[in-house]
């Protein structure tokens, strides 16, 4: 169905009302989505989510954690993602104050679109990495998790507050190869690092985050979104400064908004020798055209994730990989 302007104003303005959002939002939903799945996305994010626990197999085994969680009365389900994870249906207590959390047998995730990015990167045991916005570490975890305890992760966030809940967490869950420097990861190419793998989970609007905090609807505007696509531009050309030579990024947003995610992959492809590296994950593709603007064609082979269609946040991903060195300035 196309839309008119007027018609598009006034539909914005009553889903808004009816929802809780901002007109704004919602006229933009209209224009990438259509009348029919922006009304399955805002009922989606009025159901919510569930969290996440990701066992830390460093320390414990799924099926035992699994086992004695669910024997203390806590409602659990494989995870669709990766099995040594378990969406919580339901918990009669906190489990941040269980045994098995303070002995670091799991991270306790948000949601489920967190898990992805770690997995996506795939770093091996030996691999050099830099996680570009660790705090306060379920990502950074995770990759320690998947890498076995070995090789080097740097972590690198601007935060003291968030810096100081990824040391603890770390401690909790027993990782030993992690690095942590708190400074402006704009500037890490500065120390002069090369990693052939590379995480930056940007800082974002966190659009994607409605369905978990329904102040999102609200506390975000369109200067927010154009804010945090000029800090994930500056980001992702730090990153790709400190990369080697066919060594690989992964960027992810928990927003839907295109400036915080194709446009700004859209605008490093010109900018650098890269290539959009398809990923083997459910999803649909990012976008080639977004609000009248041609984009790359290889950004199909990016990755968005919606709580109407897959079940978590709302969500971004895209893998990259440097083709050629590049000579850093």
């Amino acid at each position: 169905m196309r839309m008119n302007r007027n018609y598009l104003s006034e539909k914005a303005n009553e889903l808004a009302k009816k929802y809780g959002y901002l007109p704004y939002i919602i006229e933009r939903y209209l224009l990438l989505f259509g009348e029919r799945e922006t009304l399955s996305l805002l009922e989606a994010n009025e159901r919510g989510l569930n969290p996440v626990i990701r066992c830390n197999t460093l320390r414990a085994d799924p099926s035992d954690l699994y086992n004695s969680l669910s024997a203390r009365g806590v409602r659990l389900r494989v995870s669709k993602w990766v099995d040594y994870a378990f969406e919580v249906l339901n918990a009669p207590f906190s489990l941040a104050s269980t045994p098995e959390y303070l002995l670091g047998h799991f991270y306790i995730h948000r949601g489920p679109a967190t898990l992805l990015p770690p997995i996506v990167l795939m770093p091996e045991p030996g691999d050099v990495v830099i996680d570009m916005a660790a705090a306060p570490g379920g990502k950074t975890s995770h990759l320690a998790q998947i890498m076995k305890n070995k090789g080097v992760i740097i972590a690198i966030d601007i935060d003291k507050r968030r810096m100081k809940s990824l040391r603890s967490n770390l401690s909790r869950l027993g990782i030993e190869n992690v690095i942590a420097i708190r400074m402006d990861a704009r500037r890490v190419y500065e120390l002069g690092l090369k990693a052939n793998k590379i995480l930056l989970d940007a800082p974002c609007s966190g659009e994607g985050l409605i369905p978990i905090d329904k102040s999102r609807k609200k506390s975000r505007t369109l200067e927010d979104i154009k804010y945090c696509s000029k800090l994930q531009e500056e980001l992702l050309r730090s990153a790709i400064k400190c990369l080697e030579e066919g060594g690989e990024i992964v960027y992810s947003t928990c927003s839907i908004a295109p400036e915080e995610n194709e446009f700004v992959i859209d605008k490093m492809l010109k900018e650098f020798p890269l290539k959009v590296v398809r990923i083997d994950l459910d999803g649909d593709p990012g976008f080639t055209e977004a609000f009248g603007m041609k984009l790359d064609k290889s950004l199909r082979h990016a990755r968005r994730l919606y709580p109407h269609k897959h079940l978590t946040e709302g969500f971004f991903i895209c893998k990259l990989r440097l083709e050629e060195r590049i000579r850093v300035r």
